[in-house]
């Protein structure tokens, strides 16, 4: 059965983004994404940290659902609450 969600959702490849700013391109492309769509991260291990760090800063308003759970890949799929401040 295909994903309704793959329509509306971009996929980062984390390993593929320079470690350095990884988390700054994260957070701008999650703050500037709009409620209906998701976007989804491909790990090599699990985010936790990055959850941690998105969830104290936006609170409520993100939505994480782990898609997949290791052991070599991680697929996360993060979408914005209706109105985030």
């Amino acid at each position: 059965m295909p994903d309704a969600d793959c329509d509306n959702e971009r996929v980062l490849n984390l390993p593929d983004i320079d470690q350095r700013h990884r988390h700054t391109v994260i957070f701008q492309l999650f703050e500037h994404l709009p409620p209906a769509r998701s976007l989804q991260l491909v790990s090599d291990h699990d985010p936790r940290l990055l959850r941690a760090q998105l969830e104290l800063k936006h609170g409520e308003y993100c939505r994480w659902t782990y898609l997949e759970q290791g052991p070599d890949i991680w697929r996360v799929r993060l979408r914005r609450g209706a109105t985030m401040g």
